[in-house]
Protein backbone atom coordinates (compact mmCIF):
# COMPACT_ATOMS: atom_id res chain seq x y z
CA UNK A 1 0.00 0.00 0.00
CA UNK A 2 2.89 2.38 0.92
CA UNK A 3 4.25 1.54 -2.53
CA UNK A 4 0.86 2.62 -4.38
CA UNK A 5 0.76 5.59 -2.50
CA UNK A 6 4.22 6.74 -3.04
CA UNK A 7 4.85 6.33 -6.66
CA UNK A 8 1.34 6.75 -7.71
CA UNK A 9 1.64 3.29 -9.80
CA UNK A 10 -1.40 1.52 -10.81
CA UNK A 11 -2.67 -1.95 -9.13
CA UNK A 12 -1.79 -3.81 -11.99
CA UNK A 13 1.55 -1.78 -12.35
CA UNK A 14 2.23 -3.16 -8.75
CA UNK A 15 1.34 -6.19 -9.08
CA UNK A 16 3.51 -6.67 -12.27
CA UNK A 17 6.60 -5.56 -10.57
CA UNK A 18 9.56 -8.53 -10.58
CA UNK A 19 12.21 -8.49 -7.56
CA UNK A 20 14.92 -7.22 -10.36
CA UNK A 21 12.47 -4.05 -11.13
CA UNK A 22 13.54 -2.78 -8.29
CA UNK A 23 17.02 -0.48 -7.72
CA UNK A 24 16.67 0.17 -4.38
CA UNK A 25 20.38 2.03 -4.21
CA UNK A 26 18.37 4.35 -6.33
CA UNK A 27 15.15 3.97 -4.64
CA UNK A 28 13.29 3.85 -8.20
CA UNK A 29 11.47 0.88 -9.71
CA UNK A 30 10.99 -0.02 -13.61
CA UNK A 31 7.39 0.27 -14.38
CA UNK A 32 5.34 -1.42 -17.29
CA UNK A 33 3.05 0.38 -17.92
CA UNK A 34 -0.31 0.69 -20.06
CA UNK A 35 0.45 -0.08 -23.85
CA UNK A 36 3.51 -1.81 -22.85
CA UNK A 37 5.37 1.32 -21.72
CA UNK A 38 8.65 1.09 -19.55
CA UNK A 39 8.98 4.25 -16.89
CA UNK A 40 11.31 4.58 -13.91
CA UNK A 41 9.41 5.83 -10.89
CA UNK A 42 11.99 7.04 -7.98
CA UNK A 43 10.37 6.47 -4.17
CA UNK A 44 11.18 8.04 -0.90
CA UNK A 45 12.47 6.68 2.45
CA UNK A 46 9.67 5.69 3.86
CA UNK A 47 8.75 3.12 1.23
CA UNK A 48 12.59 1.85 0.88
CA UNK A 49 11.80 0.98 4.74
CA UNK A 50 8.65 -0.53 4.06
CA UNK A 51 10.48 -2.56 1.17
CA UNK A 52 13.11 -3.42 2.74
CA UNK A 53 10.89 -4.89 5.64
CA UNK A 54 8.98 -6.97 3.02
CA UNK A 55 12.09 -8.58 1.42
CA UNK A 56 13.71 -9.33 4.63
CA UNK A 57 10.21 -10.85 6.39
CA UNK A 58 7.37 -11.07 4.29
CA UNK A 59 8.28 -12.62 1.16
CA UNK A 60 10.64 -15.03 2.17
CA UNK A 61 7.54 -16.42 4.33
CA UNK A 62 5.38 -16.91 1.73
CA UNK A 63 8.07 -17.50 -1.19
CA UNK A 64 7.97 -20.95 -2.75
CA UNK A 65 8.80 -23.05 -5.80
CA UNK A 66 6.53 -20.95 -7.25
CA UNK A 67 7.02 -17.61 -6.40
CA UNK A 68 9.90 -16.57 -9.61
CA UNK A 69 10.60 -13.38 -9.41
CA UNK A 70 7.50 -11.49 -8.25
CA UNK A 71 7.81 -9.08 -6.01
CA UNK A 72 4.59 -9.20 -4.24
CA UNK A 73 3.00 -12.58 -3.10
CA UNK A 74 0.09 -13.89 -2.45
CA UNK A 75 -0.96 -16.66 0.45
CA UNK A 76 -0.02 -19.60 -2.12
CA UNK A 77 3.48 -18.02 -3.05
CA UNK A 78 2.09 -16.93 -6.30
CA UNK A 79 1.93 -13.11 -7.87
CA UNK A 80 -0.24 -11.58 -5.91
CA UNK A 81 -3.81 -10.62 -7.88
CA UNK A 82 -5.25 -7.23 -8.50
CA UNK A 83 -8.56 -8.13 -6.50
CA UNK A 84 -6.73 -8.97 -3.39
CA UNK A 85 -4.65 -6.12 -3.01
CA UNK A 86 -7.58 -4.06 -4.10
CA UNK A 87 -9.87 -5.60 -1.03
CA UNK A 88 -6.04 -4.72 1.50
CA UNK A 89 -6.20 -1.62 0.57
CA UNK A 90 -10.06 -0.82 0.76
CA UNK A 91 -9.42 -2.92 4.38
CA UNK A 92 -7.52 -0.77 5.92
CA UNK A 93 -8.60 2.56 4.06
CA UNK A 94 -11.71 1.87 6.08
CA UNK A 95 -10.33 0.73 9.24
CA UNK A 96 -9.08 3.71 9.85
CA UNK A 97 -10.72 6.32 11.54
CA UNK A 98 -11.49 9.78 9.87
CA UNK A 99 -9.94 8.52 6.91
CA UNK A 100 -12.31 8.12 3.39
CA UNK A 101 -12.13 4.69 1.71
CA UNK A 102 -10.49 5.90 -1.76
CA UNK A 103 -9.29 2.51 -2.65
CA UNK A 104 -5.82 2.00 -5.10
CA UNK A 105 -7.00 4.66 -7.63
CA UNK A 106 -7.72 7.19 -4.71
CA UNK A 107 -3.72 6.58 -3.37
CA UNK A 108 -2.84 7.13 -7.10
CA UNK A 109 -4.64 10.33 -7.43
CA UNK A 110 -3.93 11.36 -3.78
CA UNK A 111 -0.17 10.93 -4.87
CA UNK A 112 -0.45 13.30 -7.91
CA UNK A 113 -2.26 15.68 -6.31
CA UNK A 114 0.20 15.94 -3.31
CA UNK A 115 3.34 16.12 -6.10
CA UNK A 116 1.29 18.97 -7.66
CA UNK A 117 0.75 20.82 -4.60
CA UNK A 118 4.28 20.38 -3.22
CA UNK A 119 5.31 22.20 -6.46
CA UNK A 120 6.17 19.52 -8.75
CA UNK A 121 6.37 19.88 -12.70
CA UNK A 122 3.19 18.60 -14.19
CA UNK A 123 5.21 17.08 -17.19
CA UNK A 124 7.34 15.01 -14.38
CA UNK A 125 3.91 14.29 -12.70
CA UNK A 126 2.79 12.72 -15.87
CA UNK A 127 6.04 10.68 -16.49
CA UNK A 128 5.71 9.58 -12.90
CA UNK A 129 2.25 8.33 -13.89
CA UNK A 130 2.46 7.14 -17.00
CA UNK A 131 0.24 9.32 -19.21
CA UNK A 132 0.45 9.47 -22.62
CA UNK A 133 -1.28 12.59 -22.66
CA UNK A 134 -0.15 16.22 -20.76
CA UNK A 135 -4.48 16.05 -20.77
CA UNK A 136 -5.15 13.36 -18.40
CA UNK A 137 -2.11 14.52 -16.02
CA UNK A 138 -3.95 18.11 -15.91
CA UNK A 139 -7.04 16.37 -14.05
CA UNK A 140 -5.25 16.01 -11.29
CA UNK A 141 -4.31 20.02 -10.98
CA UNK A 142 -8.42 21.02 -10.11
CA UNK A 143 -7.46 20.45 -6.31
CA UNK A 144 -4.59 22.47 -6.23
CA UNK A 145 -6.41 25.36 -8.17
CA UNK A 146 -8.97 25.08 -4.94
CA UNK A 147 -6.10 25.08 -2.67
CA UNK A 148 -4.72 28.07 -5.04
CA UNK A 149 -8.11 30.19 -4.37
CA UNK A 150 -8.20 29.28 -0.90
CA UNK A 151 -4.69 31.07 -0.50
CA UNK A 152 -5.87 33.81 -2.97
CA UNK A 153 -8.11 34.60 -1.35
CA UNK A 154 -6.43 34.89 2.30
CA UNK A 155 -3.87 36.47 0.92
CA UNK A 156 -4.77 38.95 -1.82
CA UNK A 157 -6.21 42.71 -0.32
CA UNK A 158 -8.67 42.53 -3.60
CA UNK A 159 -9.55 39.09 -3.46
Amino acid sequence: MELLYATGIRVGELVGLDIHDLDQSRRTIRVMGKGSKERMVPYGAIADKTINSYLANARPALANDQSGAALFLGQRGKRIDQRVVRAMVHEVLSSLEGMPDLGPHGLRHSAATHLIEGGADIRAVQEILGHASLATTQLYTHVSMDRLRAVFEQAHPRA
